[in-house]
């Protein structure tokens, strides 16, 4: 198995696509000088004399810009945050760095792409400062791992069953196998859920083999490798138009499933409570533009999911929106919903208190202070 150190040496979630982030503020500086010139006129110098001071001048200026954003970039604290997966889950935090939100807080922040029962290890570990991992985050916090979670985009399962189409049912699973991201991972406690729910044992009636990230797990389906698979947007899709059969449409159960979460170490919030709320800050305001700013929402889903734009458009109004929290936060009720599932799975007879598990209290300082700006995200 992969270790995290390895992960961490590995692929890092770059910026596809992105403009450069500095790309359009020297040409607007430019302009400002050139008017400045021109009303000054350069009194007592000929026309020559004039256009050297102006490229003197424009020189001057573009020199100044790029040392002071060099400074910035030495003066921004690295945050190394674990992505679990290339899914809709990632999208808040995409959209906070893609957009300069974290950039605006001091932070540079690294998304590196580990799958979500490894992430936790790094979190423990202390290779990373972030886990975005949601339901996988859980049975650590709940075997006594010093996390919390502080911030979820979703609160409902973007998740499908599919299988062969000869599978008509969930019972009929029994002696098949069925791929999942990760054994421990969200995913993974849903489809045990489930099979529950249908009279099978998850340890014995059924083989649960780990395939990795969407992708891999589609193809093994494709292939014959599984029977049956759990899969997120937008391979649903192509599932769907392969003739593979929908067995179980998860955001349709009545289940609190955690997704694009922020679950950090209890020593992170104590030693660096500040940067937390930094980096809370520039996450919160990709969830805003997710929630309210659908057109430009859209081309990040076209680019990181990589789709076209009627996929993208179907996935934003039939799956991401209706799964995201209200504000990032979840209620009592609703944080007990999240935990009782994964505690049947672990066979765990008592969660500790809600209190040792969430913490929402930065977000939702974070998001009176947005709110009292009336901040608004832009296109």
């Amino acid at each position: 198995m992969q270790s995290w150190r390895q992960a961490l040496r590995g692929e890092r979630l770059d910026n596809p696509g992105a403009d450069n982030y500095y790309s359009n503020l020297p040409s607007k500086r430019m302009s400002r000088v050139n008017q400045r010139i021109t009303r000054v006129g350069f009194i007592g110098l000929g026309g020559m004399g004039r256009l050297m001071a102006i490229r003197i001048l424009q020189l001057s200026a573009l020199l100044l810009f790029l040392l002071f954003a060099r400074l910035q970039e030495g003066l921004a604290e690295t945050v190394k945050i674990a992505i679990p997966s290339t899914t809709q889950a990632v999208l808040p935090f995409t959209i906070a760095r893609d957009k300069g939100y974290y950039r605006a807080e001091g932070l540079d922040v690294e998304l590196i792409l580990i799958s979500a029962p490894i992430a936790s290890r790094a979190l423990l570990s202390g290779d990373v400062t972030v886990a975005t991992v949601g339901g996988a985050g859980l049975p650590p916090v709940l075997r006594g791992s010093p996390f919390k979670f502080l911030f979820t985009t979703y609160n409902r399962a973007m998740f499908w069953l599919y299988a062969k189409s000869e599978i008509r049912d969930v019972k009929a699973l029994k002696g098949k196998r069925v791929g999942v991201s990760g054994i421990g991972s969200g995913p993974d406690s849903l489809l045990r859920e489930v099979l529950r729910q249908n009279g099978l044992d998850p340890n014995r009636d059924v083989t649960v083999l780990s395939l990795g990230v969407m992708p891999t797990i589609f193809s093994g389906l494709q292939s014959g490798i599984v029977d049956a698979a759990m899969l997120a947007p937008p391979v649903t899709f192509k599932a769907h138009e392969s003739g593979f059969r929908e067995l179980v449409s998860f955001p349709t159960q009545d289940l609190v499933e955690l997704q694009g979460s922020v679950l950090v170490r209890d020593a992170s919030l104590q030693s660096d409570a500040a940067q937390m709320e930094k980096f809370l800050r520039g996450t919160y305001k990709g969830f805003l533009h997710i929630k309210d700013n659908r057109a430009a929402t859209l081309p990040f889903i076209v680019r990181y999911l990589q789709v076209n734009d009627r996929v993208a458009a179907n996935a934003y109004d039939q799956v991401v929106r209706p799964a995201m929290t209200q504000d990032g936060t979840l209620s009592a009720e609703m944080q007990a919903k999240a935990v009782e599932h994964v505690l049947k799975r672990l066979d765990l007879k008592e969660a500790p208190p809600l209190a040792k598990i969430f913490d929402f209290s930065l977000t939702r300082k974070v998001m009176a202070e947005l709110q009292s700006k009336n901040w608004r995200s832009g296109a």
